[in-house]
């Protein structure tokens, strides 16, 4: 009888060996790739952020440790660069979520032609980052539609250049990208709403609740873990701002370093100035370490206030 319990063992010892053989076997492919793309290029990186490197003339390594870092801590056009991402999170997500927001509720509303709204809606999702800003680049030109409307209605006397000029570079880029990312982030709205329970706005109807109130009382608290996605993914992708400012640009954050942002100028220093590549690794990393604070204050900040 111990023999044949011994052997029992012994067989299914070897089965789970063997099912946990072909898990790692399927798992094998997204570990590799997760080991060559991801994780090995970010030691590297944070290697190199602590070097002085040469890529070009020879693979030179000079380990500089934290220069790098006080570098960047002392470079004017860094703190431009931050100041000017900072300016263009705090503007864009706020109002991106905010209207997104705004416009799932309305299409979850029962309105008419709400999947044709949808649809039209969601269009420019899918059109490339690049030919969104090539459109918004003759919308907002001199000769563009935009300052011919403006002119007509008598709200400016001549064209303003908002593509040249310091005051308008930057604004235009968040225009474009609020037009651009809103229909996105109402997709993941309009998913979310559906699993609140209608039952709580036909009670809210019954106690005479307006539109607003339910929005605030109902809509809102019940869609916190939406939001804090939609704000994460919205401070990630503000943060890392860089096609626009490149193409409106030309590369050099102008004008008058407007619209260098800070993946703009880790570009600049990576691929533009010869022998700063260490130096634009440790500005990737403080990048990584900047998005990474502010999301965990903005996911603490909308985790309390949902609690009100």
């Amino acid at each position: 009888m111990a023999t044949e319990t011994l052997s029992t063992n012994k067989k299914k010892s070897a089965k789970r060996r063997r099912e946990a053989m072909t898990g790692y076997g399927f798992m094998l492919p997204a570990i590799i790739i997760m080991v060559v793309f991801t994780l090995i290029p970010i030691f590297y990186a944070l290697f190199l952020s602590f070097t002085k490197v040469d890529l070009i003339g020879g693979m030179s390594f000079d380990w500089v440790g934290f220069k790098n870092y006080a570098n960047a801590l002392n470079d004017e056009r860094v703190w431009i660069a931050f100041k000017n991402t900072l300016r263009y999170v705090i503007i864009v997500v706020p109002l991106q979520t905010a209207i997104a927001l705004l416009i799932a509720s309305v299409l979850n509303s029962g309105i008419k032609f709400q999947n044709t709204f949808r649809t039209i809606f969601f269009l420019p999702t899918l059109t490339s980052s690049s030919a969104l800003t090539m459109i918004f680049m003759f919308l907002f030109s001199l000769n563009g539609p935009f300052n011919s409307i403006l002119v007509q209605m008598g709200l400016i006397d001549a064209p303003i250049n908002f593509i040249n000029e310091t005051e308008f570079a930057l604004n235009t880029i968040m225009a474009m990208n609020i037009w651009s990312t809103v229909p996105f982030f109402m997709t993941i709205y309009l998913a979310g709403l559906q699993d609140i329970d209608n039952s709580l706005y036909e009670a809210a109807d019954i106690d005479g609740a307006n539109a607003w109130q339910k929005l605030i009382k109902i809509t809102v608290p019940n869609l916190t873990p939406v939001t804090n996605y939609v704000l994460l993914m919205g401070i990630i992708g503000c943060f890392q701002l860089f096609d626009q400012a490149y193409i409106i640009s030309g590369g050099s954050g102008g004008p008058n370093n407007a619209t260098l942002t800070f993946s703009l100028i880790i570009y600049q220093y990576a691929f533009k100035t010869m022998g700063t590549m260490g130096y634009s690794a440790a500005l990737a990393v403080l990048l990584t370490i900047i998005i990474f604070a502010v999301s965990m204050i903005a996911k603490r900040v909308n985790r309390e206030e949902s609690h009100y």
